[in-house]
């Protein structure tokens, strides 16, 4: 076991408020209340010490997808780490529901190894009229069958679905997930805004990248994103990259829902942290460029090349809200959903020791899962 480890003098975020000059104990994979008479004290002076990130919406990174081999997914899991998420749910994208289940088999064993938090299924039950990156060919209604195949198929590791539940079987399939205690999430969706509001009422929880792939909003037809805005029930993903925002829809988001219900994910394919070029999303092709993902027929934007880590500084240096939403988006609010706070989300003791040190300007400068360094702020 690692020795003990007391981080000492940055400026800590903690559920409270901000401590200056505040410290944090690791005792093993723990956060402690008190250091041990042979810890090591670690200088982190100048620095932001917050909550490791926890990501509910993730395709892949590294070069490497959630649809492939246990490998690529490590590889995956190894890139998101390096850049401060230390809590993953692994996205699947629409594709044959023999090949979903096949995966969510394999998923699902390294959530049992505690290598991912669980699996989000994003399709095949999603509207063809907001389909963005999916393969229209496999998209199928929301048969209460099918997606009970797939939570099935991840043997009690399913998080997240998310539907379009305006389609035939969407509502049963609503009220069918949140019986078996996983995430209904709104997206791919062209309801209505009656029709969203019925889909919270029967138990749908989150919005999925809300704005993108749904109706905008409109002062007649508000559609779902008033919807999903007003319900307190609901927490609002964003994708904040300044590709699939404009700031404006942010501030209004944030407004509205309030710091509370913003959870901040990346939506990352497998070009995260790998650059531009060629690469599949699922059965179909991507253009990375200047580090927007496109599809090649059709140019519809295609998943990000977002880390958390940059939708923490822009959040901050950018878009200027508070250090301590942007917490709560990164980390508490996402580790609620999932039900996980009582282990990550804040810097509490007897929670695991996962954090990340950012300099003054909001750069990583190192990452910490179960009390390891995964970034090493001392070889850097």
């Amino acid at each position: 076991m690692a020795p003990s480890k007391v981080l000492d003098g940055a400026r800590v975020v903690l559920p409270t408020g901000i401590a200056d000059g505040g410290r944090v104990v690791v005792d093993g994979t723990r956060i402690a209340a008190d250091a041990p008479r042979n810890a090591e004290t670690v200088d982190v002076t100048g620095h932001w010490l917050v909550p490791g990130f926890v990501d509910l919406h993730n395709h892949g990174g590294g070069g490497a997808a959630f649809s492939g081999s246990a490998e690529d997914v490590m590889t995956a899991v190894r890139a998101h780490r390096a850049h401060g998420t230390t809590t993953l749910v692994a996205s699947t994208v629409t594709d044959e529901m023999d090949l979903l289940t096949h995966q969510a088999g394999l998923l699902s064993e390294l959530a049992e190894q505690g290598e991912i938090a669980g699996i989000h299924f994003e399709g095949p039950f999603i509207s063809p009229c907001r389909k963005g990156a999916h393969s229209e060919a496999l998209l199928r209604h929301p048969d209460p069958a099918d997606v009970r195949k797939l939570v099935d198929a991840a043997r009690g590791h399913a998080r997240m679905v998310t539907l379009a539940t305006e389609l035939p079987g969407g509502l049963d399939s609503v009220r069918l997930l949140a019986e078996h205690g996983v995430i209904a999430a709104i997206g791919h969706t062209d309801a209505t805004y009656e029709q969203t509001v019925e889909a919270i009422d029967a138990g749908a929880t989150v919005a999925t990248h809300l704005f993108n792939a749904m109706p905008p909003l409109g002062h007649r037809a508000p559609g779902p994103i008033t919807a999903l805005l007003e319900d307190e029930r609901v927490t609002v993903e964003l994708i904040n990259d300044g590709v699939h925002l404009h700031p404006a829809a942010l501030e209004l988001a944030f407004h509205h829902a309030g710091a509370a219900r913003v959870a901040f994910i990346t939506d990352a394919m497998d070009a995260a942290g790998s650059g531009d070029g060629r690469y599949l999303l699922g059965p179909l092709e991507v253009q990375v460029t200047d580090g927007v993902a496109r599809l090649v027929e059709g140019g519809s934007i295609a998943g990000s090349t977002l880390t958390l880590d940059r939708a923490f500084q822009r959040a901050v240096t950018v878009d200027r809200l508070p250090v301590e939403d942007v917490v709560a988006a990164l980390s508490a609010n996402p580790a609620r959903l999932l039900g996980m706070d009582d282990r990550v989300g804040s810097l509490e003791p007897g929670k695991d020791a996962d954090l990340v040190l950012l300099d003054e300007d909001f750069v990583l400068k190192g990452v910490m899962r179960r009390g390891a360094w995964v970034v090493d702020p001392r070889l850097g």
